[in-house]
């Protein structure tokens, strides 16, 4: 056996930035990001307000204008063509925008725009596509309802839902269950991780709750003022000191076989 046989692989990268720069209304929001994700992997991004993740997404998504370099599953994503951008890459934003007078299935539905042929319309197979997913986050109940009567967080489940109905090789996704109870939060992230090692899916989630993104995250990448302050599995990057120095908050961060958990102190009357 040579060396080479000998020699571990290198996972084939899904996600690749380097010395990526956005700036709004002429305002620098990102410095100089360098991010790599490996495909089939879930990085967690976390970060106080402000730090940059929505616009990290916005960028790997090809929704904004970006400096530098982004590469999506072998694609730039402001080059790429939006048809052919959104049969790689789905994302979920926070504030999704909903159009009138559309149920919650012909919202899922939309999902599967890219993969119809121009001046087609949906097949057999677009429409197990949706069913199937419909029945993967039990949304059963909602389908027939009118998207925008929906409570915030019945409509960031069916939001998710049209997402994944695209069955992109890379998913993004804004604060995926801010808006959802804890049993509804284990189950949209347990589904999605189970896509993700079924499918071989790349995840890239900007998370508010560090123990939800301990737990999922194989990595966290901690943003601050637009730069990245760390990058690396989650025990290594959840300190109580870089959570004091970054976040201003007083934590205990206790060590599990899952991903450590942070809890917050109660500071002095």
């Amino acid at each position: 056996m040579t060396d080479d046989d000998e020699a571990p692989r290198v996972p084939r990268a899904a996600v690749t930035c380097r010395d990526l720069r956005v700036a709004r209304d002429r305002t620098p929001v990102l410095h100089g990001i360098d991010v790599t994700v490996p495909a089939g992997e879930w990085v967690s991004l976390v970060g106080p307000n402000g730090s940059g993740k929505t616009t990290l997404l916005f960028a790997l998504a090809g929704l904004i204008p970006a400096a530098g370099h982004i590469e999506v599953e072998g694609v730039t994503p402001r080059r790429g063509g939006r048809r052919h951008v959104a049969r790689t890459v789905a994302m979920m934003p926070q504030r999704p925008v909903v159009p009138e007078g559309v149920t919650a299935r012909e919202l899922i539905a939309l999902g599967r725009t890219p993969h119809i042929p121009r001046f087609g319309t949906e097949s057999a197979h677009d429409v197990v596509v949706v069913d199937t997913v419909i029945d993967r986050l039990d949304l059963h109940d909602l389908a027939g309802r009118i998207a925008t009567t929906l409570s915030g967080g019945e409509l960031q489940r069916v939001v998710l839902a049209r997402a994944l109905a695209q069955q992109p090789r890379v998913l993004l996704l804004d604060e995926p269950t801010s808006a959802l109870d804890i049993g509804h939060q284990q189950q949209v992230l347990d589904l999605v991780d189970s896509l993700r090692r079924e499918s071989g899916l790349t995840v890239v989630a900007a998370m508010h709750d560090l123990t939800s993104a301990a737990q999922y995250g194989q990595r966290l990448v901690l943003l601050d003022g637009g730069r990245v302050v760390a990058d690396g599995p989650p025990a290594r990057v959840l300190t109580a000191a870089r959570i004091a120095q970054v976040y201003g908050a007083r934590v205990e961060v206790l060590g599990r076989t899952d991903g450590p958990a942070v809890l917050p102190l109660r500071g002095e009357p």
